[in-house]
């Protein structure tokens, strides 16, 4: 294995720890969840800070990197709900973002042409606090029980910036569209 293939090998290694961060969690053991949570949630910034300091980025790394991200947040997001430790309705606002980033992504490709992922600053906010939440529940409910208030404004600071998150979504790749299809007319119309 070569240095370029490292960044995509932690990817999928967080992928891997999907199931067992679920299956931690649902059966309480939260210590066990804590620490393979903390793993997922530390390589997510290892991988890209490797791609990006060594010039090894590649489209697939592009592509899985934040596929993978949304495994993890989605599955330990439901996980918690289903234990009654972050409200229904927050994971709900984090499955409408993620399902409009998805459909959008899907329709762009479809109708427009490919397209690089490339988060904006307001995405990766959005990613770190939304890991950063999943990571203090657990931690709570672990080690070192936390003031409801630090919980519940983390709750509160996650739906902000997922609303955020959504919504920078869809106006910049909205623009995008726009300006591809202008720029196709265009091209149509010169030839």
């Amino acid at each position: 294995m070569n240095l370029s293939q490292v960044p995509n090998v932690i990817t999928v290694l967080r992928v891997v720890l999907v199931l067992p961060v679920v299956l931690a969690l649902l059966n309480e053991q939260y210590g066990i969840a804590l620490i393979l949570f903390g793993i997922a949630g530390a390589s997510d910034g290892l991988d890209g800070y490797i791609a990006k300091r060594y010039d090894c980025t590649s489209r697939f790394g592009s592509i899985l990197d934040p596929l993978a991200d949304k495994f993890l947040l989605v599955s330990t997001y439901l996980s918690l709900a289903w234990l009654g430790l972050l409200p229904w309705w927050l994971v709900v606002v984090v499955l409408v973002r993620d399902l409009l980033i998805v459909v959008g992504g899907f329709a762009y490709h479809r109708l427009i042409g490919e397209y690089e992922m490339t988060p904006s600053y307001i995405s990766k906010l959005n990613t770190a606090s939304q890991i950063l939440l999943g990571f203090l529940v657990v931690l709570s409910m672990s080690l070192l029980p936390l003031a409801e208030w630090l919980i519940d404004g983390m709750i509160y600071f996650v739906l902000v910036t997922t609303i955020l998150s959504g919504a920078d979504y869809v106006w910049r790749w909205g623009r995008r569209a726009v300006t591809a299809r202008a720029d196709d007319k265009t091209n149509r119309s010169d030839g």
